[in-house]
């Protein structure tokens, strides 16, 4: 089995109601960074998972989540400016 992938997870969604359910279901799976920006550490197992779930919620044609893989060399050259988050995703200790 290969090791977790960080993935940012980001979405747009019509309906609030949607967009709500969508945010918690995620809340289970990573952290916040922006209002509709998650980080998520993900074995494949729990990408399907992930991929089903968010399936039962979206509307295909109105809503859209993107799933951006991030390498360890990728997530060292991100920069942030401004509000910093409160914690950062451990690759190695985060448990979902």
């Amino acid at each position: 089995m290969r090791n977790p992938t960080l993935y940012l997870v980001c979405y747009d969604i019509v309906l609030t109601k949607r967009r709500t359910k969508v945010a918690h279901l995620l809340e289970g799976y990573g952290m916040r960074v922006q209002k509709s920006v998650f980080e998520c550490v993900l074995t494949e197992h729990q990408l399907a998972m992930l991929d089903r779930k968010l399936n039962k919620y979206i509307k295909a044609n109105e809503d859209q989540v993107r799933f951006y893989p991030m390498s360890a060399h990728t997530r060292r050259k991100v920069n942030i400016l401004g509000l910093q988050p409160a914690r950062q995703i451990d690759d190695a200790a985060f448990i979902v």
